[in-house]
């Protein structure tokens, strides 16, 4: 099989932003990370299993051009000191670990440190899925089924059936193929669409191919490591570490904060005057939507921030059906965005791959989320579980009021 993953950029941009803040601030560290397929249905083969480890050998091959740092260089958060070390980096593929001992016959694992591990996540599930998908079913159709689907979702974008203001691909984890997501983006930029806007994908690859955004800022495993891999800190205050380093790195940049790493009504402890004033927008990915974008409005309306200066930017399995429902509910309550992904890079007549990679331990001890779906929580230790429920319950229970008001 061809190379899947042919550069270095080929990754999440909030890899890029979390990188960053890792290099400066928590260099030292090191985490686990492990491989789960939530379809019960799906087989690896042993052949898939070793063209993957060959993909993933290739992958560790590559090294970033001077030309890709020129571009990384030209985003006006990322600053000179995390280009030199990027020009000095490399994947290194004896942080991998392989095997078949899982009920989906695949296990990956990695570790390291997290300025090594946090990069592998994302190549990582793209080369999983692409094999699967080439290996497992014929091909050809599929890819046929996919630009079919795509075209008419562009067509009904086009009319203005679908209507979903700002959006974004956010695909390449769980994408079909490299050449699938690269046909999405493309038809999408160049697609003239009524109440849509098109403004750019996390692949940062595909980002500078076409001269649209990267967009991206940080992910649960920010908080999880910030918050719980140093073992001094109490678990339940994880939102409160990770904000404060990400503002101390970023200051008013870059700033759209992820509330579910450990429930958002826990996260709300914590994002209170200052940080919501900081911080452009908040992400939903998991629990109800509408429950949750109303949450965060009468949280900014009581601390007298205007909503509407704000942004919900959603990215949990959406679809444009979900998205123009939701744009239509919020649009004059708030901003709104869409991160969506599979909906986009992966629509075939075969259900998507529901797979995941997650930081399962920091500094050799054990570190959750706890979303609020529970179903999207990941940890190899149930009592680890337990612990930080325990103190999220005790924080939530005996901290009175807006004792972090600012």
């Amino acid at each position: 099989m061809e190379r899947i993953i042919t550069s270095l950029l080929e990754t999440d941009a909030y890899k890029f932003s979390m990188g960053q803040a890792i290099y400066h601030q928590y260099s030292e560290y090191k985490t686990t990370w492990s491989f789960k397929c939530r379809n019960t249905d799906v087989k690896f083969t042993k052949e898939m299993v070793e063209e993957i480890k060959n993909q993933i050998k290739m992958y560790c091959d590559l090294r970033f051009s001077e030309d890709e740092l020129s571009y990384l260089d030209s985003i006006k958060w990322i600053r000179g000191s995390y280009i030199d070390y990027l020009r000095l980096w490399k994947p290194r593929f004896d942080d991998f670990s392989f095997g078949t001992d899982a009920p989906c016959g695949l296990t990956i694992e990695t570790k390291g440190t997290w300025l090594n591990t946090s990069m592998y996540e994302i190549p990582t599930l793209a080369i999983v899925n692409e094999v699967y998908f080439r290996m497992a079913y014929n091909y050809d159709e599929l890819f046929e089924d996919f630009k079919d689907r795509l075209n008419k979702k562009v067509e009904a974008l086009k009319s203005g059936e679908y209507e979903l203001g700002a959006f974004s691909e956010f695909g390449l984890r769980r994408r079909l193929s490299k050449e699938a997501q690269d046909l999405a983006v493309k038809t999408l930029k160049d697609a003239k669409m009524k109440d849509s806007f098109f403004v750019g994908t996390s692949n940062v690859y595909l980002a500078k191919k076409y001269g649209i955004t990267p967009v991206g800022t940080m992910a649960h495993e920010w908080i999880m490591c910030v918050g719980q891999g140093n073992h001094k800190h109490n678990p339940a205050y994880s939102n409160w570490y990770a904000l404060d380093a990400w503002v101390k790195e970023y200051g008013v940049l870059n700033g759209i904060a992820l509330t579910d790493a450990i429930t958002t009504e826990c996260f709300l402890k914590d994002f209170q005057l200052t940080f919501s004033t900081l911080f452009s927008g908040v992400r939903h990915d998991s629990g109800d939507p509408y429950e949750w974008g109303e949450t965060m409005i009468n949280h900014y309306k009581s601390l007298d921030i205007d909503p509407l200066t704000k942004t919900l930017l959603f990215s949990d399995s959406l679809d444009f059906d979900r998205a123009t429902k939701l744009r239509r509910y919020f649009k004059d309550k708030a901003k709104t965005a869409f991160g969506i992904g599979t909906f986009i890079a992966n629509d075939t007549k075969v259900p998507a791959l529901n797979i995941v990679m997650k930081t399962t331990a920091c500094n050799g001890c054990d570190v959750a989320k706890i979303s609020d779906d529970e179903g999207k929580g990941m940890c190899k230790n149930p009592d680890y579980i337990h612990y930080l429920k325990r103190c999220i319950e005790w924080r939530l229970k005996n901290e009175s009021g807006n004792s972090l008001r600012v």
